[in-house]
């Protein structure tokens, strides 16, 4: 922001924290905007004098906007503003779907390339296939463009059925035509991947509570049930949460009737208890929950109400830490706020929300750094915990509050599981253009037999040569630091035959291969033997 117009923001922001102070604490569902009353008055009078009179030209929108941003950063971490170009992708997150053609794309060549037609979508339906190349919308022509990935949603987004015309080049039979499809509602997936581990154990991975999530799970579950499942791990691991009533609904599918799940307590001292019901389908199952230090919200309640029911082992590290609950306002031009309106607490009585300053988000949002600096991911003795904060559950085992869920089982992170920008972006296209090149073979190769016996070390070799050739001598030496140590080249060999697998089989070619190794899925098959 121009340094001139710093007086002129925090005036607005001033005017606006009364405004939204008053407005906010006499617990109207009206918007201030729409009220006669003289603070009404006043505002609009300030807007007019900086329209007509002030010395330079300014956009009173976007202070505005910076102002109500500016005021709900002093109550709360998690009290945000949504402007109104943002708001239909927050929504669509939180829904669970959105309306479009339903492809996952990536710019190649600057190209739009398919990855993937999304199930059960438009595309899918229409005979859109992986590697085809969208070259135009309607009349739009969207190669050789420069357009960046961010920009392409809004020529195949639109209006439910509202007619679209894609030009699309296929590669494995070098043909150009033309396909007709309208638009229609395509979901998000909420359940990344489910598979069986082994004879017994179930997976499930959940990337967020969405509005369409509970229906997901079940069918997942159900589907996992009627493969012989008798333990489930369900991963939550870097789930940042979402709907409450979705969490409990999946709780509940776990616990026996009767039993409190999560509770709320708003400003006024109401409470509001959740409790499960009688409908429940896996309530004497073994059960192991993952979560890490981007666990959160929703993910808590989950890990928290069946920690504090003692049902299952929660493994991994500590979680987040956000116990506070936001509800959508709308501001009445588009944009909308989440504002905080209460706390929720586990059935022991614990708050989990990690301490904060008022005003301070900065601090807040380095306590994932001050994790790492405190060692609290590699070692359970370096999480802090309080004293005064501990619980008892029924069966007598201690939990704490005040910050995140405690794991039951600690598992350090794995720090040889990273790759750079380098390795991951090349890695990236190396295995796209391998499986664009040689899709009828691949389609040919069932992922059992993918999984146990491609010749990864054909395909590392070949990607080795490949990025060495793209670098001239100059820039070999200066890229020394991307030559791969002995330790990180095993992984670098899983990761490129995850994506590679990926290209071919989705997600949960993915996370097989990935998942080969993982550190915590391998502590669940120990405490499975030692059962």
């Amino acid at each position: 922001m121009n340094k001139n117009y710093l007086p002129l923001y925090f005036a607005f922001a001033i005017v606006f924290g009364i405004l939204i102070g008053s407005y906010f604490g006499g617990g109207s569902n009206t918007s201030f905007f729409a009220s006669k009353s003289s603070n009404e008055a006043k505002i609009k009078r300030l807007i007019d004098y900086i329209q007509r009179d002030y010395v330079d030209s300014v956009n009173t929108d976007n202070l505005l906007d910076g102002a109500i941003t500016q005021i709900l950063g002093k109550l709360d971490p998690h009290s945000v503003y949504i402007p109104k170009e943002n708001l239909q992708q927050v929504t669509e997150n939180m829904q669970g779907n959105f309306v479009g053609i339903g492809v996952q794309f990536r710019m190649i060549k600057d190209s739009i390339t398919v990855i993937q037609p999304i199930k059960g979508g438009p595309s899918i339906k229409a005979g859109i296939k992986a590697g085809d190349r969208i070259l135009m919308a309607n009349k739009d022509t969207l190669y050789g463009k420069n357009l960046r990935s961010n920009g392409v949603p809004k020529f195949l987004k639109g209006e439910p059925n509202t007619k679209i015309d894609l030009q699309v080049y296929r590669k494995t039979n070098d043909s150009l035509f033309t396909v007709s499809l309208k638009r229609g509602k395509v979901a998000i997936k909420s359940v990344d991947v489910s598979y069986m581990i082994n004879d017994s154990i179930g997976y499930i991975k959940l990337e967020r509570f969405a509005r369409t999530t509970y229906r997901e799970f079940k069918l997942a579950l159900t589907k996992l049930q009627g493969k012989g499942m008798t333990d489930l791990v369900l991963d939550l691991r870097g789930n940042g949460g979402g709907y409450i009533d979705i969490a409990n609904k999946i709780v509940d599918e776990f616990l026996e009737d009767g039993k409190l799940i999560v509770f709320t307590k708003d400003n006024k001292g109401n409470v509001d208890e959740s409790f499960s019901t009688s409908k429940g389908s896996f309530e004497k199952g073994g059960l192991y929950i993952l979560i890490d230090q981007n666990s959160a919200s929703a993910s808590e309640i989950v890990a928290g109400a069946l920690q504090d029911n003692d049902r299952g082992t929660t493994i991994g590290r500590r979680s987040f830490g956000k116990g506070l609950v936001q509800e959508e306002k709308d501001l009445g031009d588009g944009s909308a706020i989440r504002l905080t309106i209460a706390r929720y607490y586990t059935p022991t009585g614990r708050s989990i929300q990690k301490p904060y300053e008022k005003g301070k988000g900065k601090n807040y949002s380095r306590d994932i750094d001050n994790r790492i600096k405190s060692g609290e991911l590699l070692n359970k003795d370096s999480i802090k915990v309080v004293d005064s904060l501990k619980f008892k559950t029924p069966k007598g085992k201690i939990v704490y509050g005040g910050g995140g869920i405690v794991p039951d089982v600690f598992v350090a992170v794995d720090t040889t599981s990273y790759l750079n920008n380098f390795y991951f972006n090349t890695i990236q296209n190396f295995a796209f253009d391998l499986v664009d090149n040689n899709r009828r073979e691949f389609s040919k190769v069932s992922i059992n037999d993918f999984i146990s016996s491609y010749d990864i070390d054909k395909a590392y070799n070949s990607y080795l040569k490949q990025i060495n050739n793209r670098l001239t001598d100059t820039r070999r030496r200066l890229n020394s630091r991307h030559r791969p140590s002995e330790k990180s080249k095993a992984f670098i060999k899983q990761y490129l035959k995850a994506t590679i697998a990926s290209q071919v089989y989705g997600d949960e070619g993915f996370y097989r291969i990935i998942q080969s190794d993982d550190k915590m899925l391998l502590k669940v098959l120990e405490l499975e033997s030692s059962n």
